[in-house]
């Protein structure tokens, strides 16, 4: 890459706009665990798992169980 100062802003944008759309996906979920797990906690609490998982399908589970 040339090291003229308009490459520089174009990757650096790039980098920008790349971190501001991964945040909100990936890395603030990743740090807030408690707090997604109580909130789906309260989501899922009138569910009953059995009446609207299809038959012959695994039940589904807690996706923040960690072994």
């Amino acid at each position: 890459m040339a090291r003229s100062p308009p490459a520089w802003l174009i990757f650096g944008g790039f980098l920008g706009v790349l971190g501001a759309v991964l945040y909100p996906i990936y890395f603030r979920p990743a740090g807030r665990v408690e707090e997604y797990r109580k909130e789906q906690a309260i989501n899922r609490s009138g569910i009953i798992q059995e009446d609207v998982q299809p038959p012959g399908l695994k039940v589904w589970s807690d996706p923040f169980g960690r072994k």
